[in-house]
């Protein structure tokens, strides 16, 4: 998609999808569980921050720091052995963000079956520079028919995010005007 078609005029030229994906795996130990003795969920949202930290930075060209988690959800429970793939890429870019989205796949360890989906994010990044103020990022240039899809869906999320912020605001404007003291 081209960066007029976005609504942005970018100066930086636009990165495919594919450059900056990536995997990041871990195996799960004993430290990683909770008390019902599966992995701990901050265990795997910590992979999937990670995950998509890296896939930000990547795409970027430097840091980028986390902004948002949207709709982190766990499909399975994940066991100590199972050997985790958290597979990360831009989904969008705006001007300063970028959404990440996550699968988290498992598979044991020691066993030749085929990894299942345990889990999935959305995480909004800004690209930020060394005083920590948001910097411009390269348009993010979908490849495949399912990079497209997911770069229209990502566009829905940000439009639900920006609404949704909206209504909280006027809600509370609404409230103080009325003494409402929260």
């Amino acid at each position: 998609m081209t960066d007029q078609a976005r609504g942005t005029e970018s100066e930086i030229p636009g990165k495919p999808t594919s450059a900056s994906r990536t995997t990041l795996s871990h195996i799960m130990t004993h430290n990683d569980t909770n008390l019902l003795g599966t992995v701990h969920g901050g265990v795997i949202m910590k992979l999937v921050d990670d995950a998509a930290g890296a896939v930000a930075g990547r795409h970027s060209g430097g840091p980028a720091v986390t902004a948002s988690m949207d709709e982190m959800v766990f499909l399975e429970p994940v066991r100590v052995g199972d050997l985790v793939h958290v597979k990360a890429q831009v989904n969008w870019t705006g001007r300063t963000s970028m959404e990440v989205g996550v699968r988290v796949l498992a598979e044991r360890w020691n066993e030749s079956t085929p990894a299942q989906q345990v889990g999935s994010a959305y995480l909004v990044f800004a690209a930020v520079d060394a005083d920590g103020k948001p910097r411009s990022v390269p348009p993010v240039l979908p490849e495949s028919e399912r990079d497209k899809r997911r770069y229209q869906e990502a566009q829905i999320r940000r439009q639900h995010r920006l609404a949704r912020r909206r209504a909280i605001k006027e809600l509370r404007e609404q409230r103080a005007a009325d003494g409402i003291q929260d």
